[in-house]
């Protein structure tokens, strides 16, 4: 027995050292929310009972609130729940803009029903005092619509409060809903969150609000916004009012970016804020000020306008944060002093902007220095640095996304001086720049000797000659590419340049999934081949240039630099070129359906009408609107709607001649534009068979639906001789033909 306390003793330690090891969960969300930072930093457990006030099917988002405390959870996306369900949640606390618990295991226990709302204020949301609860917010709507969240669609609204402007998020995706909200009064109940910039810092006042039954339309529109009478562009600030009663601000920091009269930039600690200020008198960068002004939010990111500076005795410079490319592109140093390594690509002087194009880590930003303005006294040169050099540039990291949670945000670096980029290892010494002043050495000595001067002068007006045509041409090129001039043109100017500057060699471009483009040898196998990847500022590469040396040859540095130079001017041909194609492809056409959208329609009806009146003719309008596509969405969910919309359009179009437009005006309405008509009839011939185009049953997944339409023609100029005139008609005629399915019914 005496040898068994001893042992006892030693479990017994054990025991108390693991139940001392493990905190109690905190049972209750009033303990949860009651922890600071540092509280919540240390992760402790959590099992607490609440009820869910929002839930987004297939997002990780979920609101919960037990009384007056309410909370964020992180919840897998696979959980089933609903707004008013009483849940179970396990986790671990975690700290952000508030603690949040990142949840283990949520239970649901019974349907209990929401909590009442309580009405909220346009203060009470931005200053977050009812951050995450259940509220009632009155205000007018600015604007409504359809966005993308995820997989699913989403009505995105600002409501204009009293005292400012309130994001707000519902789960629906009922177009007819968006038509009736603008300028309407509305009641919306939600709960109340807040949009943040990389830091999470606070950026504006939101609403997650779970269903369309929780939007009441108290006063509707006196009238349509699109029956409003066109104003002038250069008139349309005469219905600008704002009342503004934001309050003034002090904060405290030190200058790490100045702009006379237009903006400086504070750094305190691990914070760091935008100011836009009228302020001109001199600032030294380095020294801590006290800054006036009123709250705002420029571009999504937090700011502070209308700056008034008063600058103090004490002068202690921010040293730059040495960063790595993948850490800015997360956003959370946005306005911050950092320090950043890469390899010129190429070099751009713009009117009042010296622009560098570094690239990191296989992807490219930019470092720019905007110049002083210097009146009369002429603008000093750019710096130069060689292309291909490794430089550190050190400055403030600006974002063009504020939204924390997209991965990869593009970024650029301000510098503050033209000493904030400086040359870490110089590119090959095999370099253009290099050989001429060679070939002035051998010219000089040439001259002494006498004998040789006349070669020695034709060689370097022939180098010189060379390297102004190739300068020459690289400017072209970086003008054509701003221009209207076909990428391919542009591609073959670059691989030209680079053949030009390796001396004559084949160089040609190989563009991913496209074109081969430039001098290519019918043989390769009998050179040197060399290639180098034209990078892209996110995803794969957009291709590979190639270029073919006499096998004899040894490689030089001058081949590698010449190469990179070319794609990176490939590059930015590219990348321009297919972002002005998207933009232009996603004005014109439906992203559901892939058929012109009512912005072409519109535009395009114009020109059908001022053909006619130019030849006399007459053309056709056709309105189509699906019968009971509500139902559809209602019944079977937006899924099956979507994709009986994708399948109503193919059905429309192979009803139609190639000549012929098919539209879709928006949510169920499509229009048809039949330009080459002799008559009435043959619209109605065309009209009719889009209409049994429906006769056959829709299978949609494992679904068959039976859909039919409506519609109605109009034909110019008979019915009417305007754009608006002949839309209103031919809608007018579907309508009589939808009554008559009506009462035939």
């Amino acid at each position: 027995m005496k040898r068994l306390i001893p042992a006892f003793a030693v479990l017994l330690g054990w025991a108390l050292a693991a139940c001392s090891a493990q905190p109690a969960p905190l049972t209750s969300l009033r303990a949860i929310r009651n922890l600071d930072k540092a509280e919540a930093a240390m992760q402790p457990p959590a099992a607490f009972e609440a009820t869910v006030t929002y839930r987004r099917a297939g997002e990780t988002t979920l609101f919960v609130q037990d009384g007056n405390a309410a909370i964020y959870v992180w919840a897998a996306a696979d959980l089933k729940m609903a707004p008013g369900d009483r849940v179970l949640v396990r986790g671990k606390v975690q700290s952000s803009f508030r603690p949040i618990v990142v949840a283990d295991d949520v239970t649901v226990l019974r349907h209990t029903g929401l909590p009442k709302s309580v009405p909220a204020t346009f203060d009470e949301l931005i200053r977050s005092q009812r951050d995450c609860m259940r509220v009632t917010v009155r205000a007018r709507v600015m604007s409504a619509d359809l966005i993308k969240n995820g997989q699913s669609i989403t009505t995105h609204m600002q409501l204009l409060a009293d005292g400012g402007v309130i994001e707000v998020y519902v789960n629906s995706s009922d177009a007819m809903l968006v038509d009736v909200l603008l300028d309407a009064e509305v009641e919306v109940t939600g709960v109340a969150s807040a949009s943040f910039d990389g830091k999470m810092q606070r950026t504006g006042a939101q609403m997650a609000v779970p269903s369309v039954s929780d939007v009441k339309i108290l006063t509707r529109p006196a009238s349509s916004p699109w029956n409003l009478p066109v104003s002038q562009m250069g008139d349309i600030l005469d219905s600008y009012h704002v009342a503004n009663r934001s309050q003034r601000v002090r904060v405290h920091g030190t200058i790490t970016y100045y702009q006379p009269g237009s903006a400086l930039v504070l750094q305190s600690g691990a914070e760091s804020l935008w100011v836009m200020t009228t302020y001109e008198a001199p600032l030294r960068v380095g020294g801590q000020v006290d800054v006036t002004g009123f709250p705002d939010v420029h571009d999504g990111f937090l700011a502070l306008s209308g700056g008034e500076v008063k600058e103090g005795p004490v002068y202690s410079p921010v040293a730059p944060r040495r960063v790595t490319r993948s850490e800015l592109t997360s956003s959370k140093n946005v306005f911050d002093l950092v320090t950043i390594e890469g390899v010129v690509v190429t070099e751009v002087r713009e009117g009042s902007q010296d622009e560098y194009v570094l690239m990191s880590e296989g992807q490219m930003f930019s470092a720019i220095y905007r110049r002083p303005w210097t009146g009369d006294t002429p603008t000093p040169p750019m710096k130069e640095i060689p292309i291909g050099s490794r430089v550190s540039v050190s400055g403030i990291c600006i974002l063009e996304d504020s939204n924390p949670f997209n991965h990869e945000v593009p970024f650029n670096i301000l510098m503050r001086t033209p000493g904030d980029i400086a040359v870490i290892a110089r590119p090959s010494m095999v370099n253009i720049r290099n050989l001429i002043v060679v070939v002035g050495f051998l010219f000089v000595v040439v001259m002494v000797v006498g004998i040789r001067s006349l070669r020695i002068e034709r060689k370097v007006r022939r180098q010189a000659a060379a390297s102004a045509a190739l300068e020459r041409r690289r400017s072209q090129i970086l003008e054509d590419i701003n221009g209207s001039r076909p990428l391919a043109e542009i591609i073959e100017q670059i691989v030209a340049m680079a053949s030009l500057k390796l001396k004559g060699v084949p160089c040609w471009c190989q563009i991913a999934d496209g074109a081969r483009l430039g001098s290519i040898p019918p043989q390769t196998n009998n050179l040197r081949c060399i290639k180098q990847e034209i990078p892209a500022r996110s995803g794969p590469p957009l291709g590979t240039i190639f270029a073919g040396l006499d096998p004899r040859t040894k490689p030089t540095g001058d081949e590698g630099e010449t190469l990179s130079m070319a794609a990176g001017l490939a590059t930015l041909a590219i990348e321009t070129r297919r972002l002005y194609s998207d933009l232009l492809h996603r004005s014109e056409f439906d992203q559901l359906t892939e058929i012109h959208n009512r912005f072409f329609m519109d535009t395009y009806l114009n020109l059908q009408i001022e053909e006619a009146r130019l030849k006399a003719s007459i053309f056709g309008l056709i309105y189509i609107d699906l019968d009971k596509f509500k139902e559809v969405n209602d019944l079977h969910g937006h899924r099956a709607g979507d994709l009986y919309l994708q399948e109503a359009a193919t059905r429309m179009k192979q009803q139609l001649r190639p000549h012929d437009l098919l539209a879709r005006l928006g949510g169920d309405e499509f229009a048809v534009l039949v330009p080459v008509v002799r008559n009435r009839a043959e619209v109605e011939e065309i009209a009719q068979r889009l209409e049994h185009s429906f006769d056959e049953p829709f299978s949609i997944e494992d679904l068959v639906l039976h859909g039919s339409a409506s519609v109605g023609i109009a034909v110019y100029p008979e019915d009417a001789a305007t754009k608006d005139s002949l839309l209103s008609a031919a809608d007018a005629a579907m309508y009589v033909a939808k009554n008559a399915k009506r009462q035939e019914a």
